[in-house]
């Protein structure tokens, strides 16, 4: 690591120790810099060290790739992490290239790029980085955000304790629902930053149709959407969830004309229900009951009862997971498999017993927490 005082400091990640000392002698005047072998320790860097503010990183890397650290980066819910520059030095793969570009590089050179060259790439970033930062703090201090419109994460607290001083004083109650798309990362890498940023529009203009003037929408962390929803019970909220979530579900959204496979999942709170002291843990704990459902497979609202809802009521018939299945859309299917799993069950034993398949009958009904029929009841009923 070279140290030069006050410069902006910058992450050099290359295997070769000759690539990244030639960086650094081009840099050395300039900047601070520390450097790295492979993906996985920059990573480590990245998430401890607060002072880098640019990343230069080969594609082709050990442990973890370039475009490995690119998507982990992109995807953090550190605003200092996903924000970060990152200007890759390309090779000769043209399909890491073009990956890290729709992973959100901020751009490329070469090895060999002169040293004038690369530090006006490095200034330019790092220029266009401070300016980015100093208008997502000023946007902070506003009411809106402007892109979207909607209320920033700190007004939308602002809301709820507004709500819940309101609602303590009268005996009411406030709820909070944290809303977002359960496969982001996949839509981002699969169409690209554009396309989800068009789909989330989409999906804002939506919600905010549905819900009452009375409630707040707003900003929760990255893509998710915080509802603050003052006198509404969480029952409600949870009936509210699970219609929104069957919309998106059934809705026919494509993107160069293949249909996305689309699902969201809702975290609800409520005060008094849950107890929670400030405005800012309710709003926290249904990000953590969103959080939840997802682990749990997505598609799915998660309540204070702290029991995720039944998605079998909207299982799919056999003939309709089949035509699911061959559009792509798996995901719809596994929240439903134990039951299209049980429907099938028959078919399958007549299918062995004609076909002498020699199927696992016995384990399939145990895995499927299937009761199979009592033999000995059968006889005497013969």
């Amino acid at each position: 690591m070279e140290i030069s005082g006050q410069n902006s400091r910058i992450l050099i990640v290359d295997e070769s120790r000759m690539v990244r000392a030639m960086i650094g002698r081009h840099i050395r005047e300039r900047y601070d810099f520390r450097e790295e072998g492979n993906g996985e320790a920059a990573w480590q860097v990245l998430v401890l060290d607060h002072a880098i503010e640019l990343v230069i990183c080969a594609l082709s890397l050990p442990v973890l790739d370039g475009n490995g650290l690119l998507t982990r980066v992109r995807s953090s819910k550190l605003p200092r992490l996903a924000r970060m520059p990152m200007l890759m030095i390309s090779g000769d793969d043209t399909q890491a290239m073009e990956r890290a570009n729709s992973n959100g590089a901020s751009d490329f050179i070469h090895r060999n790029t002169p040293g004038p060259e690369l530090l006006a790439r490095v200034d330019s970033l790092l220029k266009l980085s401070q300016a980015q930062n100093q208008l997502e703090e000023d946007q902070q201090r506003h009411v809106q955000n402007s892109e979207t419109g909607l209320f920033t994460r700190k007004y939308i607290e602002l809301q709820a304790v507004q709500a819940m001083s309101h609602a303590m004083r009268h005996g009411s109650e406030v709820s909070a629902m944290v809303i977002g798309f359960d496969n982001v990362g996949e839509l981002r890498d699969e169409h690209g930053v554009e396309a989800v940023k068009q789909l989330q529009a989409r999906f804002i203009k939506m919600l905010a149709g549905k819900i009452r003037k009375e409630d707040s929408l707003g900003h929760f962390i990255g893509s998710q959407l915080v509802v603050i929803s003052p006198g509404t019970s969480f029952t409600d909220c949870d009936s509210f969830g699970n219609r929104l979530r069957k919309a998106i579900q059934d809705a026919n959204i494509s993107i160069h004309g293949r249909r996305l496979d689309l699902s969201v999942s809702i975290g609800v709170s409520n005060s008094p229900s849950d107890a929670v002291s400030s405005a800012g843990a309710l709003i926290e704990l249904a990000g953590a009951r969103l959080k939840e459902a997802q682990q749990a497979g997505g598609n799915r609202v998660i309540a204070c009862v702290a029991k995720v809802v039944s998605v079998v009521d909207d299982c799919p018939g056999l003939d309709e997971a089949l035509v699911l299945l061959r559009d792509g859309r798996r995901r719809r299917l596994v929240p439903h498999l134990p039951v299209l799993g049980n429907r099938l069950l028959p078919l399958l034993g007549l299918m062995d017993q004609e076909l002498s398949l020699g199927l696992p009958m016995a384990r399939l009904q145990e895995r499927l927490g299937a009761v199979p029929k009592d033999e000995s009841a059968s006889d005497e009923e013969a």
